[in-house]
């Protein structure tokens, strides 16, 4: 006779939601990638509407194509840029696959998590005190894709040409937060596999620090992509043959700091080795509990270095400026796994345990 209650997290499966958050945010990072060819190949506004259902098939009839060809020439990019050089219909579809392809994507993977979730939900697999947390994860993905939306409609008024790279940064930001929160819960949910009475990571100072430092570069490579910076100086380490680039302060300095190409893609380029130095701290902080995620830090920041360096001198060429983010992605997820590493290995010892 066996009268003793059950466990806490009696028929949970943590391995297996950490092999799915896992999936998940793989397909995450892929949609950071083509988020960002999208954004190199100026596809973001060849798409009009938003159709959550009718917008999963591209169109499929020559009238189709010319329907949303006529769409895309009422808009001020090709009313202001794209009708004075002239633009086919075969070049307008190759804009059009890209934005169609990243709301696709967008849409599998918010069906590849919401799915799961609720199978996961009903046969009781998820452990104790995870649901909030899960709920919150398909939240955030869903206010990423309302964010995407917006930054789409920035674009569509007045004479705009381009998104405003302020709502650009929101989106992909937002995007990068998901796959770190993704990483962390996965990380979670691998330690509660080997431990059933383990305690979710504490989130340390050092790391939130090192995230802080981050934030920064990322956000200012966001600008510089929102602005086509990338275009401002085409050698390096100097910029145009100086140091310092020439920049206009006359509509004063927060203005400059927040729209003038040549000094977000000065910023980017030198707030990388601030970046650089606090990746390198965490990765030592962490190498003797953690080594591979120490080994995933260097790995991730050594090669998104290299790529921002080829990125300026082959003129911002698209398969370099595309593997730039893609690493930049990657190194979001390792040091999200580092500071999840890091919480571990200097959590504050539970009075109750020890």
């Amino acid at each position: 006779m066996n009268d003793a209650a059950p466990k806490p997290n009696e028929g949970a499966r943590p391995l297996a939601l950490a092999r799915w958050l896992e999936f998940v945010a793989g397909f995450v990072v892929l949609i950071v990638l083509v988020g960002g060819i999208t954004r190199l190949t100026e596809s973001g506004l060849s798409i009009t509407e938003w159709n959550l259902a009718t917008g999963i098939l591209p169109p499929l009839s020559n009238e189709a194509w010319l329907a949303e060809f006529d769409k895309y020439k009422a808009t001020p990019e090709y009313r202001l840029e794209s009708s004075i050089g002239g633009m086919t219909l075969a070049e307008f579809q190759f804009i059009y696959f890209w934005e169609w392809f990243h709301r696709l994507l967008a849409r599998t993977v918010g069906l590849a998590f919401a799915l799961p979730l609720v199978w996961f939900w009903v046969k009781g697999a998820i452990p104790q005190g995870f649901k909030p947390r899960l709920i919150g994860l398909l939240a955030l993905g869903g206010l990423q894709g309302l964010f995407g939306w917006l930054m789409v409609q920035s674009g569509l008024v007045g004479d705009m040409t381009d998104v405003s790279h302020f709502r650009l940064s929101l989106h992909l930001l937002t995007a990068l937060l998901l796959l770190g929160a993704l990483v962390w819960t996965a990380r979670d949910m691998r330690h509660l596999a080997k431990d059933p009475h383990a305690r979710p990571a504490p989130l340390t100072g050092a790391s939130l620090a090192v995230a802080g430092v981050l934030f920064v570069q990322l956000l200012l490579g966001a600008w510089v992509a929102g602005l086509n910076a990338g275009h401002a100086a085409y050698d390096w380490p100097t910029m145009n043959g100086r140091f310092f680039p020439e920049v206009s302060f006359q509509q004063g300095f927060f203005y400059a700091l927040t729209h003038d190409p040549f000094l977000l893609q000065f910023l980017h380029r030198w707030w990388a080795w601030i970046a650089v130095a606090a990746l390198v701290y965490l990765a030592r902080r962490v190498r003797k509990f953690d080594r591979f995620a120490s080994i995933a830090v260097h790995s991730a920041f050594g090669v998104m270095v290299l790529l921002g360096i080829a990125t300026v001198m082959t003129q911002v060429e698209l398969w370099v400026a595309a593997a730039h983010q893609l690493t930049g992605a990657l190194l979001v997820a390792s040091t999200a796994w580092a500071m999840h590493s890091d919480g571990l290995a200097h959590r504050v010892p539970d009075p109750e345990q020890a």
